[in-house]
């Protein structure tokens, strides 16, 4: 009980010693996906397939300092290859990340970040090649985990990894027996304007 009120009393020190000011921010996002497409089998497996996102985003610092998180509605399209025809998936994606950053205040600050993201296919749900089709669910939920460095208070350039926490999709080859259910995982860097 008496750590428990030692944290009260730290924390709502800390409360009235900063600002009470938050800031919210909106801005264009854009950036690179290097797709990693894993299936359960080794059957097909194919890596560094480029891609793309672009969306409007907002981020909210809290005002505890360096703490805060960021939202993002992308359009994104990810490729991969198996065997030697391409596939593609397209979908909405809305990452959530809670953030902390350290720095020299507006002039510079490198961030970390870490939180769930929530896709939405809007392409094909199915796409059928000469040997197999893929199949795709109508939404699913990932993972990012990444560090970013923010300049100037409105240019922001970010790395994460992004993995799938459930089966993006399911592949069949035809005229077998074989179906494996397959993650598309991704490398992103992006890049971010706040006005």
């Amino acid at each position: 009980m008496k750590k428990f009120l030692t944290v009260v009393v730290l924390f709502a020190a800390l409360m009235t010693a900063v600002p009470a000011k938050a800031e919210v921010k909106f801005g264009l996002k854009g950036g690179l996906n290097l797709t990693n497409m894993r299936f359960d089998s080794s059957v097909a497996d194919k890596s560094n397939q480029a891609g793309f996102f672009i969306g409007p985003t907002v981020k909210f610092t809290l005002p505890i300092v360096g703490l805060g998180f960021d939202a993002s509605a992308l359009y994104d399209q990810r490729s991969a290859e198996v065997g030697n025809e391409k596939i593609k998936q397209q979908s909405i994606q809305i990452p959530v990340n809670l953030r902390y950053g350290i720095g020299l205040g507006s002039t510079a600050s490198i961030y970390f970040f870490a939180g769930p993201q929530f896709g939405f296919n809007v392409g094909d749900k199915s796409i059928k090649t000469t040997t197999s089709e893929w199949t795709f669910k109508s939404s699913n939920i990932s993972a990012n985990v990444g560090l970013g460095v923010m300049l100037l208070s409105h240019l922001q350039i970010s790395a994460n990894y992004n993995f799938g926490l459930g089966k993006t999709g399911e592949l069949d080859i035809l005229n077998t027996n074989f179906k494996e259910n397959g993650k598309m995982n991704a490398w992103q860097i992006a890049v971010a304007y706040y006005f």
